[in-house]
């Protein structure tokens, strides 16, 4: 009887232990509720601070379990639209400034169709650098509200290309531009000037996308004055509680409702389609190039090449750089190819201590292109094995054309035209069309050189600069050899 009851004791307690153990292994959830702003009674009533840094922040907002953030993972897709719709976060506020843009887009059923057309070969590359870099999925979608992703798009302020930087942005943040290049309308490189420039934005306006964004529009200066303006009077300093240019205060909600767009489709506005894979592939020709003799080698038509590659302002790249194209094949397509392996890899002979790694490096390649080069399931290298390398092997020595073989195919080189400058004051009923009439100059030109728009209308007072052409000296005539003879008779007769 004793050993009965100690027995039962035993299961007791074991029981009670083992349901203690699964109470504290089991986490606790911790769940975020967002106010609900459907029911808002006045849409167009700003919105407090607090409120808008909830209006931004991911809807799949992260479930803490023991200190882990654990993020659901939207669901694997085929169409990369399908893909970009899945990861937009930014919640849309629904005010009349938004109704008004989705109206408009509704008006435009094409719209997203047309425009995912061109931009097909450089979608995916963007979306790639925008996760890589942990940035919003909206930003992807700033190109067609910025250009309609035309890549040569430029505006009355000398933005340029799918981005619209304008020269000194570019130029700060890495972008090279010359006579032979502009990459403002080389799409990647742009994209990568665009995503620092965002980037510092972000920082730069603590944390708030909408500022940051409003601010890639308009500067930044304008948006900060914006903002400690109302922060003096007690406003708030939410973006739409800002008192921002027109073209700004419209290009936020252009963006939001879009992203709203591609996230809640609506009927009779055709949704594009898009393979989830890269539809080209950078690759660095390593030297000067024409893209003729890369057409001829590629099997790739001349006109395809300078499509997606309009940075290229000439049919040559430029002698001093970059060198790179963007070819219309995925990557692992373009490695496998009798073309790269015929031109572009060159061999190399493992050595002891050798790593893919290291040999990868060395050649400016991933490990990833140099096994697929080399159809390689593993890491596994042997001294003495030949692997294929991303340096050129069997190039001609020049993959330039001797353009003097035809004078019609000979590029024209820029003349250089003399100019005056000179400064104008402006009368009472100028207008730039008057001015430009008035010294025969183009109308756009005068504009350009004073930053200004072609319907600006001129304030009597204000200074303006025209480049004026110089007129050339005309040459003198030769003296024929009997005058000069007579002259020096005449010249050396007695007085």
């Amino acid at each position: 009887m004793r050993s009965l009851i100690l027995c039962f004791l035993v299961l007791f307690l074991f029981g009670c232990e083992s349901t203690e153990q699964k109470q504290a292994e089991a986490p606790q959830i911790f769940t975020h509720f967002e106010p609900d702003y459907a029911n808002h009674q006045n849409v167009d009533e700003p919105i407090p601070q607090k409120q808008q840094a909830l209006l931004i922040e991911e809807q799949s907002t992260p479930l803490k379990v023991k200190n882990r953030v654990v993020k659901k993972r939207p669901p694997k897709t085929t169409d990369l639209w399908v893909h970009i719709a899945n990861n937009l976060h930014f919640t849309v506020y629904q005010n009349r400034a938004l109704k008004k843009r989705i109206k408009w887009y509704l008006k435009q059923p094409k719209y997203l169709t047309t425009v995912s057309k061109r931009a097909a070969p450089y979608l995916y590359h963007i979306v790639k650098k925008i996760e890589q870099r942990n940035l919003p999925m909206e930003i992807a979608l700033l190109p067609f509200v910025e250009s309609d992703f035309r890549p040569t798009a430029a505006s009355s302020q000398q933005a340029v290309g799918v981005w619209q930087l304008v020269g000194a942005t570019a130029y700060h943040f890495g972008i090279k531009s010359d006579q032979w290049y502009d990459g403002r309308q080389d799409v990647l490189a742009s994209t990568d000037a665009a995503l620092d420039y965002l980037s510092y934005l972000h920082k730069r306006f603590n944390g708030n996308w909408l500022h940051a964004l409003a601010a890639y529009n308009s500067g930044e200066g304008r948006v900060k004055r914006a903002i400690e303006k109302n922060s003096k009077r007690g406003k708030s300093t939410d973006f739409w509680s800002l008192s921002l240019p027109k073209e700004t205060a419209d290009y936020v909600p252009k963006l939001l409702a879009l992203s709203y767009l591609v996230k809640h489709p609506q009927k009779g506005m055709k949704q594009p389609k898009l393979a989830y894979k890269p539809l080209t592939t950078q690759m660095n020709i390593g030297q000067q190039f024409d893209f003729s003799v890369i057409a001829k080698l590629s099997g790739i038509g001349s006109k395809q090449l300078h499509a997606i590659n309009q940075g290229y302002l000439k049919n040559q790249s430029s002698p001093n750089g970059p060198h790179t194209l963007l070819l219309p094949i995925g990557q692992e397509a373009l490695l496998k190819s009798q073309f790269f392996k015929s031109n572009f890899a060159g061999e190399y002979i493992v050595k002891q201590n050798d790593t893919l790694y290291g040999i990868a490096k060395r050649y400016s390649m991933s490990v990833k292109a140099l096994k697929q080069l080399n159809n390689k399931a593993n890491n596994f290298i042997g001294i003495g094995e030949k692997l294929l390398v991303g340096q050129p092997k069997t190039l001609p020595s020049s993959l330039t054309i001797d353009y003097k073989i035809s004078p019609y195919l000979e590029p024209q080189e820029d003349i250089v035209i003399p100019t005056i400058e000179i400064d104008y004051t402006v009368k009472t009923g100028d207008s730039l069309w008057s001015i430009s009439q008035l010294y025969d100059v183009p109308h756009s030109d005068l504009a350009k050189w004073n930053k200004l728009s072609a319907s600006s209308i001129l304030k009597p007072g204000s200074q303006l600069v025209l480049f004026i052409p110089q007129a050339e000296k005309p040459k003198a005539k030769p003296i024929k050899k009997d005058l000069l003879l007579d002259l020096q008779k005449t010249l050396n007769q007695p007085r």
